[in-house]
């Protein structure tokens, strides 16, 4: 009988610390939290690719109406070359910038 009284507790006791260890140790605030945060960060990354995209084709838009389309030859990675009106070359990257690229490092394009 005392062997089995002792067997119940033992038992007992592993199954309330089993319980105690499966409890979620955050508040429904802290997940809150960790949400907003991730939801932030997910718009601020989209809002970020869309303002890059917009200013690319900003750029790129502009760029064919007042400056001059080299249509023999293609940058580096097959970009299209402008022409300002200082005889300049260069190229429009994904985020809008103007890359300015030498007469050497222009390549044939294919046709």
């Amino acid at each position: 009988m005392k062997k089995l009284l002792v067997c119940l507790v033992v038992a007992t006791g592993f199954l309330a610390s089993a319980e105690v260890y499966g409890q979620d140790t955050t508040t429904a605030g802290q997940d809150l939290k960790k949400a907003v945060h991730k939801t932030g960060k997910a718009i601020g990354k989209t809002a970020k690719k869309v303002g890059d995209k917009t200013a690319e084709l900003a750029s790129k838009g502009k760029a064919a109406l007042v400056d001059k389309v080299y249509k023999d030859k293609s940058g580096p990675d097959g970009q299209t070359i402008y022409i300002n009106n200082k005889s300049a070359y260069y190229w429009i990257d994904e985020k809008g910038h103007h890359i300015a690229i030498t007469k050497s490092q222009l390549k044939d394009k294919d046709n």
